[in-house]
């Protein structure tokens, strides 16, 4: 018998530990080799973890390999220390770490490399129509700003903006052009020219020319970047951040670096998708959901192959591709909670696992927001990380005006038709007579969010979830957690009393704006449209491009797209973003207000910002009229540490789920009071004064697909004995489950959104 040799793998399972397997010693295996195994009656493939261990069983309980897997890829060492970091950190196995880095996908390499040749035809041609028009709108641009100069009053402030105005766009129109014709040729812009994955010269748009404030960002950006520490960008809205983002790859990728560009969402990675391509040609690759399989395989052949730079667009999922010799990581809009990954394990949030990424591969990394999320002002104001500041918009416009409607004062004087109130209708009219688009956000989607019984004052709720259905114009009524769906009657189902609907979602604005606006063309994008990639891409180039006058939607209209007409964004029924039971309330609601805000205006035109809401006196609207959202100077980072909340801790969120409500209740109060006796032992140690131990309790949305929810919230210092907080948490909640024998009842979270 020939000697054996015994390694570890990594199986794509919840398993604390990693199975030791054997080989044959003559048998060439390394660390990241893939390997097919089994374990209990099913076989997996998994990742080599170690080579040539001491194994902790005896060798009689050793199942060999099934086989090598030499036609898969080799998984990169550094790979395996980032599932590490990740599952170290988020409490979770590495197992599933693994299983979410490399989901099954039945795409072989033929038709992943059939599907890179046609992507590759495409993408050039796109690239052309892309540039082309690009020059149109900048032409465009130009035209309307070089007759508001002629029409300016010689030696006015006005004129003097307006002259460099136009020299700053005649600029931007050379650098297109050129870039144009590059790409007509089938060469490299003048400047700038890199090689594809091919080692073929590939278009990459001229430097760009950024503007004294975005020199000034660029350098500063640098000087951080000298000192090895991750670099915060605070600009505000419509200040040209996408453009020092653009320069900074394109040094990175002269290099013989990659860069990593990641952005919270898909919609925004369509259309930066475009502009990028201007830059770097096929030279860009893209990740995410929203492709095919054969397209995200492709993607990541690429990457591994690639011995040229190149530049990822992702979203949070492009963390886990098999990325070497990064240079540069970009978290697009950091402050997005769409960074944060819900379910299933690992619970991941993208912008710190990317900081994790920049410090395994040495990289620079520049998180960028206009409303820079709490934890970042903490981090600068630390020193941890490097705060440069962007406070002048890119074509010198100022900030929108906003107007606060009174929609209880508007509804007492009849000034409200439907959801809108005469004074935005005005608002709506003037914008639309002037050219302008106008952009409605209401955070509802259907057309009703909830339906009552005029009789008994009954809710139509979910039969599975204790939440409201909500009633779409199809004429069904769907539950919004679960999915549920039934055929709306008009009647109560408790008296047979009829239903009246209450309020107004997003297919309702839209209804009420394209009765109000007869020669308006409205739209509506939310997470119903959305679903359709084809109608959600098109949507967002028809409004780009003017065919659309009124867009609706919900806060998918708030991330950062870049719009030249759009005038005028409205919020309707803006209590909804003040209501939710959540410490981070208050921030996310200035967040995104202040982000839907900056959408309008960005072209030298000042826009306006209109809210209707019937809390006019809320705090928060103060703090967005004084400019006071500037997160290191804000009440509500004093706020957080005069109550312990995260930044100043470390928030761990236990979770159970079960479908008997006594048992839920009864297994969390259990497990809530075990926690609370090992970290009321010593206060000192590891807990926040008073108890660190909420809870149980049940949450907003008590229950979801017939699962009865009971949370529990754990509060650590962020200290030395973090760490063994945390690990003390993990050991419990597992003693926990296998004494009881509640194995998948309960779920850990790690910094919950």
């Amino acid at each position: 018998m020939s000697e054996v040799l015994y390694i570890s793998v990594i199986l794509p399972l919840r398993l604390e530990w990693e199975p030791c397997y054997a080989v044959a010693k003559e048998v060439k295996i390394e660390v990241g080799d893939r390997v097919k195994v089994r374990f209990g009656a099913k076989e997996y493939v998994g990742v080599v973890s170690a080579v040539d261990i001491t194994p902790e069983i005896a060798p009689e309980r050793i199942l060999p390999v099934v086989s090598i897997e030499t036609d898969l890829e080799k998984t990169y060492q550094e790979e395996i220390r980032l599932w590490r970091y990740i599952a170290e950190y988020y409490m979770c196995s590495i197992g599933e770490v693994y299983k979410a880095a490399y989901p099954a996908m039945k795409v072989t390499l033929e038709e992943a490399r059939a599907a890179a040749l046609k992507t590759s035809r495409e993408r050039r041609e796109k690239i052309i129509r892309s540039m082309e028009g690009r020059v149109a709108k900048i032409e465009e641009r130009l035209a309307k700003k070089e007759e508001q100069l002629r029409k300016a009053k010689e030696g006015t402030k006005k004129k003097f903006a307006l002259e460099e105005g136009v020299g700053k766009i005649r600029m931007e129109l050379e650098t297109a052009k050129a870039a144009l014709e590059a790409a007509r040729a089938g060469k490299a812009a003048p400047e700038g020219e890199v090689s594809d994955m091919n080692g073929n010269a590939n278009e990459q748009g001229a430097r760009l020319t950024l503007s004294q404030a975005q020199e000034k960002a660029y350098s500063e950006i640098k000087a951080g970047f000298a000192k090895a520490k991750p670099v915060m960008l605070h600009g505000v809205t419509g200040s040209g951040k996408t453009e020092i983002y653009i320069r900074l790859a394109q040094e990175a990728i002269s290099k013989g670096k990659n860069v990593l560009y990641l952005v919270p969402e898909i919609a925004l990675s369509r259309q930066l998708e475009d502009r990028l391509e201007e830059h770097f040609g096929e030279s860009l690759l893209v990740f995410h959901s929203g492709i095919t399989a054969a397209g995200r395989r492709n993607t990541a052949e690429c990457i591994r192959n690639s011995r040229d730079g190149y530049i990822t667009l992702g979203t949070r999922s492009a963390l886990f591709l098999p990325h070497h010799d990064i240079g540069l990581i970009i978290v697009d809009e950091e402050h997005d909670s769409s960074y944060k990954q819900d379910s299933p394990a690992p619970r991941y949030n993208g912008r710190d696992t990317a900081l994790m990424l920049s410090q395994i591969q040495g990289s620079d990394i520049i998180l960028g927001s206009a409303t820079p999320s709490l934890e970042e002002a903490y981090n600068c104001e630390c020193g941890k990380h490097i705060l440069v500041e962007l406070k002048e918009r890119y074509h010198g416009s100022e900030d929108s005006d906003i107007e606060i409607i009174d929609t209880k004062a508007e509804r007492k004087k009849r000034g409200m038709v439907g959801s809108f109130s005469r004074k935005l209708i005005e608002h709506i009219k003037k914008t639309l007579a002037e050219g302008g688009q106008v952009m409605i956000l209401r955070s509802r989607r259907a057309w009703a969010p909830a339906l009552q019984c005029e009789e008994c004052g009954e809710l139509a709720k979910c039969p599975h979830c204790n939440v409201s259905m909500s009633l779409h114009r199809s004429g069904d009524m769907i539950c919004h957690y679960c999915g549920h769906r039934m055929r709306h009657t008009g009647t109560c189902q408790k008296c047979n009393g009829p239903l009246k609907p209450l309020g107004a979602g997003t297919q309702k604005i839209e209804e009420e704006a394209a009765a109000l606006f007869p020669e308006a063309r409205v739209a509506r994008l939310d997470s119903d449209t959305a679903q359709n990639k084809g109608y959600e891409t098109k949507t967002i180039k028809a409004f780009a491009k003017g065919e659309i006058d009124i867009l609706v939607g919900t806060q998918i209209l708030t991330k950062g797209f870049d719009f030249s007409r759009l005038s005028l964004v409205a919020v309707i029924a803006a209590d909804t973003l003040l209501g939710m039971q959540d410490f981070r309330a208050d921030e996310k609601a200035l967040q995104l207000l202040e982000q839907f805000r900056g959408r309008c205006g960005r072209r030298g035109s000042k826009g306006m910002f209109v809210i209707q809401t019937s809390q006019p006196e809320h705090p928060i609207y103060q703090k967005l009229i004084n400019k006071e959202e500037d997160p290191q100077n804000s009440t509500l980072l004093l706020e957080r540490k005069a109550f312990n909340f995260p930044p100043y801790s470390r928030i761990i969120e236990i979770t159970i789920r079960d479908r008997y409500e006594d048992r839920a209740e009864r297994m969390a109060r259990s497990l809530a009071d075990i926690l609370k006796r090992h970290f009321g032992m010593r206060p000192g140690a590891l807990a926040l004064p008073g108890s660190p131990v909420t809870g149980p309790y049940a949450p907003a949305v008590g229950k979801v697909a017939d699962q009865h929810i009971r949370c529990i919230r754990i509060s650590l210092r962020k200290d030395r004995q973090l760490k063994a907080g945390k690990q003390a948490v993990a050991d419990i909640v597992r003693k926990f489950e296998n004494d009881g024998k509640y194995a998948d009842h309960i779920v850990i979270d790690v910094d919950p959104a």
